[in-house]
């Protein structure tokens, strides 16, 4: 990829929110949640009383969309972004993982320990299969997983 691509896709990908797409009985639907880098993927901290919560469960497919600001002179068409597809992982509870994701979540988020220990969360790790970066207008090209991992905070 070339240098300045994967340069926008990090600067895209390192965000701390992006918007969730999932699927409610066939048709889309999106929220948005924080996110925190895991390998190959993110953490995300859902409630079990969120809509985008009780979807991932039923059907583990989803997108992440990931945007730069918007500037008030910008052309909103070459906004950079990117678009990823994949599946999500609910964490079990207890497990090395679930502490894992805990510690990678709470040091992006501090805020977040007081959900931590609400029964009701849970960790989902997500992991992007392909996606669609759009680095400007007329500048796309699709991404296969090599290319997301790359992109990738660390």
């Amino acid at each position: 990829m070339d240098p300045d691509l994967l340069d926008s896709l990090r600067a895209l990908m390192a965000s701390p929110v992006a918007a969730l797409g999932t699927l409610r009985g066939g048709a889309p639907f999106v929220s948005m949640v924080p996110v925190a880098p895991a390998e190959g993927g993110y953490f995300i901290h859902l409630s079990g009383l969120a809509a985008h919560t009780r979807d991932l469960r039923t059907d583990n497919r989803m997108s992440l969309l990931f945007m730069a600001p918007l500037s008030p002179d910008a052309d909103p068409l070459a906004l950079p972004r990117v678009t990823l597809q994949g599946e999500a992982q609910e964490l079990d509870r207890p497990s090395s993982e679930y502490d894992q994701a805990a510690k990678v979540y709470l040091a992006r988020f501090p805020q977040a320990e007081q959900t931590l220990g609400l029964g009701d969360f849970a960790f989902f790790l997500l992991r992007p299969s392909s996606g669609r970066l759009v680095a400007g207008f007329g500048r796309a090209l699709s991404l296969g997983v090599h290319e997301l991992l790359q992109g990738l905070p660390h």
